[in-house]
């Protein structure tokens, strides 16, 4: 549905903080499921574990957090000159590692939205087996310059 060069024109992410790939499915004001290729030369490899690399869970916190921004975004146009900003992770889990070569599955529901705070349920996937999932708690805040 929109690969990373449309994902990067909805979110502000650049280099290696945008981690989304692709996604997959949308449907506006309900959910999203994205994508994120996890790289052997991700910027986090060589030193998150030297010899034994694996996925910091606060950026597969942060990619679910990208994923449920687009969620929002996509639905609102007239978000223009506003920004969703993660405040809050409730009952994150993180269930087993995540490393180069696989293929990190997000699966986000918006839960709530009133005004400018918005919470969502999100769960990661590698394959079959779930890696990680939580209550993600964003609020929408002006672009800075807008």
């Amino acid at each position: 549905m929109l690969d990373e060069s449309d994902i990067r024109e909805r979110l502000p992410h650049r280099g290696d903080m945008l981690l989304l790939t692709r996604v997959l499915e949308w449907e506006r004001g309900t959910s999203i499921v994205a994508e994120v290729d996890v790289s052997a030369d991700a910027f986090w490899v060589e030193g998150h574990f030297p010899g034994n690399p694996v996925m910091p869970g606060v950026l597969i916190a942060e990619a679910v957090a990208q994923a449920a921004a687009l969620l929002v975004v996509m639905g609102a146009e007239e978000l223009g000159g506003h920004e969703m900003y993660l405040v809050g992770l409730d009952r994150y889990r993180i269930r087993r590692p995540v490393v180069p070569g696989e293929t990190l599955k997000i699966a986000v529901r918006l839960e709530r939205q009133r005004k400018t705070f918005c919470t969502f349920d999100g769960e990661a996937w590698v394959g079959e087996e779930r890696v990680a999932e939580g209550r993600w708690l964003a609020a929408l805040g002006t672009k800075e310059g807008a």
